[in-house]
């Protein structure tokens, strides 16, 4: 009997034979059927940490690859924060020239194993695909993200990982503040002029949210750390444990270490709460705190590990985004009998990704829809017994476009849970702004830039979630492409 990933496999074996290895005509590619991603059985995998899709074969990646049509004004680049050249990573892949698509990526974008796993394709390059549009349907686009995902994978299992040309050393210095997929992306691009970059992060472990907030399931932490590896093997200077704005003033990095420019991307951090009772009590957490705590600290590796953290039964988290799915999907491997997720609108305004949230269902997290909770309930030892919520229903569109939830008055019950996770959003950590005097923020504290990423500062730059407040990895990345380009142009004057 074969496996479902044996039978996936089977078929795009014999769809590639029936082709005879000739390229397909573009009446033939928008018949090609979309290639399923293989993927741990949801049974299985809601007991484990391990990657929960595991991967299109040669086969797969090449037949979806030849969905491609090829358009000539390509709208899938615009849709690409980084502007990867599509169409051409995707027809080297599909003609089997898998390392002429990843350097095709690669000119554009450093973390295509990252991008490919955690970007939000479908509302950005797979939502503009012409096939989706004549498909009448952005689920059969081209699966961008699962090709480039591919090919990124195969060259790590090689071994033979392609390292950036660095240029000669400038003697020039640029340091960087944090160390997520924008600050990622500064170090790598500027360090390619030859620039001497040094990077400060303030956990023990560089990666930003790619470590701390994604979870191992979604996204492998080898991964992460073999990009790291990359910026030292470029000479990226890496130090831990540094928080500038406390260990060091960002004024003392330009002043009295001699740095020629800064770049911050210290990201948002900062959790939200409802601000409703009982949010003091036991059992009570951020999504970032229970995150951080599973995924930097490995609480989920309870032999060898020792971060403490809860073992719920029975836990309610607040939030429709992709934070709220993977504090979510993270509880049911923590052991929890039952994982409530609570969100005050439909699935239709829901704001994680479609696949996060069918992953969600599928690994049994029970949906409470226009829903929202009122008051966090205790038992005598201050410590979480029940969650009080209200029923509601739509009303008009707000200010985003989405639909705004009307309360029912009266519609107010009560369920037992022991453990709440808010998962509403961050905001930007106050530290380094209150710490450094001329550096502009709008009101939510987000650092205020020009067009070409600088601040209010001169020779400081700033990109990321720290300017963007909680956005993607893809759009941080873009951003650190845009600050680097014109850390490079300063530098070079």
């Amino acid at each position: 009997m074969h496996t479902p990933h044996e039978e996936l496999q089977a078929k795009a074996v014999e769809l590639l034979a029936k082709l005879g290895g000739a390229a397909p005509t573009p009446k033939e590619r928008a018949v090609l059927p979309p290639q399923e991603m293989p993927s741990q059985d949801p049974r299985v995998r809601r007991g484990n940490m391990n990657e929960v899709a595991t991967g299109y074969t040669p086969e797969m990646a090449r037949l979806e690859a030849m969905r491609c049509l090829q358009c000539k004004n390509a709208p899938c680049m615009k849709g690409c924060p980084v502007g990867i050249d599509i169409p051409g990573f995707l027809k080297a892949a599909a003609e089997g020239r898998f390392d002429d698509a990843l350097a095709t990526i690669r000119e554009a974008s450093i973390l295509p194993a990252i991008c490919g796993r955690v970007c939000p394709q479908e509302t950005q390059c797979q939502k503009t695909c012409t096939l989706g549009k004549m498909l009448k349907d952005v689920g059969k686009s081209v699966a961008i993200g699962r090709v480039e995902r591919f090919v990124a994978d195969r060259e790590m299992a090689s071994g033979a990982t392609a390292q950036p040309v660095v240029k000669p050393a400038t003697g020039r210095r640029v340091a960087v503040i944090g160390s997520g997929p924008a600050s990622i992306t500064v170090a790598a691009d500027v360090a390619r002029e030859g620039h001497a970059v040094t990077l400060y992060e303030a956990f023990h472990k560089p990666g930003g949210v790619l470590v701390y907030g994604i979870p191992e399931f979604r996204l492998p932490k080898k991964i992460v750390a073999g990009e790291i590896d990359k910026l030292r093997e470029m000479g990226v200077e890496i130090i831990p444990n540094f928080v500038v704005g406390r260990t060091r003033k960002l004024r003392d990095l330009l002043g009295e270490d001699g740095f020629d420019a800064v770049f911050i991307g210290t990201g948002a951090g900062l959790p939200k709460f409802m601000d409703i009772p009982g949010e003091n009590l036991v059992g009570v957490f951020s999504a970032n705190e229970y995150l951080t705590r599973s995924n930097l600290m490995k609480a989920y590796d309870g032999e060898n590990a020792h971060t403490p953290i809860l073992r719920a039964e029975k836990v309610a988290v607040l939030g429709g985004g992709n934070v709220a799915m993977d504090a979510a999907r993270t509880a049911l491997r923590l052991g929890a009998r039952e994982v409530h997720l609570i969100y005050r609108r439909t699935l239709a305004e829901m704001p994680a990704r479609a696949e996060e949230v069918a992953h969600a269902r599928e690994e049994g997290v029970i949906f409470h829809l226009l829903e929202n909770a009122v008051k966090i309930l205790g038992d005598e030892n201050g410590c979480v017994n029940a969650i009080e919520c209200l029923r509601y229903e739509l009303g008009a569109p707000d200010a985003s476009g989405r639909r705004s939830p009307v309360a029912i008055q009266g519609s107010e019950f009560t369920f037992g849970v022991d453990t709440v996770i808010v998962a509403i959003g961050n905001d930007s950590n106050p530290l380094l702004t209150h710490t450094t005097p001329g550096l502009k923020t709008d009101r939510h504290g987000h650092i205020l830039v020009d067009e070409n990423c600088k601040t209010s500062l001169d020779r400081v730059y700033a990109g990321g979630d720290i300017v963007l407040g909680a956005a993607t990895v893809i759009l941080a990345m873009g951003e650190g492409r845009r600050a680097a380009a014109a850390i490079n142009k300063r530098l070079a004057e």
